[in-house]
């Protein structure tokens, strides 16, 4: 578990760390990495509130993975 601050590969402000978890071996693996970055004069730049589109499409394709045609 790293104590570095981490900030946005894009403008360099500090972001926060957030979790992210794989599955290894059967087991759930903590990941931490860095979190979106909430300076809007930034490219990488995403609101409060929103997923990143990687997030959205794993779980669009979970539900329609799960449907019956």
């Amino acid at each position: 578990m790293g104590s570095e601050e981490r900030v946005c590969p894009v403008c360099g402000q500090p972001v926060e760390t957030v979790v992210h978890r794989h599955k290894t071996l059967g087991a759930w693996v903590p990941v931490w990495v860095a979190g979106p970055c909430r300076n809007p004069d930034c490219e990488a730049y995403a609101e409060e509130g929103t997923e990143p589109d990687d997030e959205r499409a794993k779980k669009t394709a979970r539900k329609s993975a799960g449907k019956n045609p």
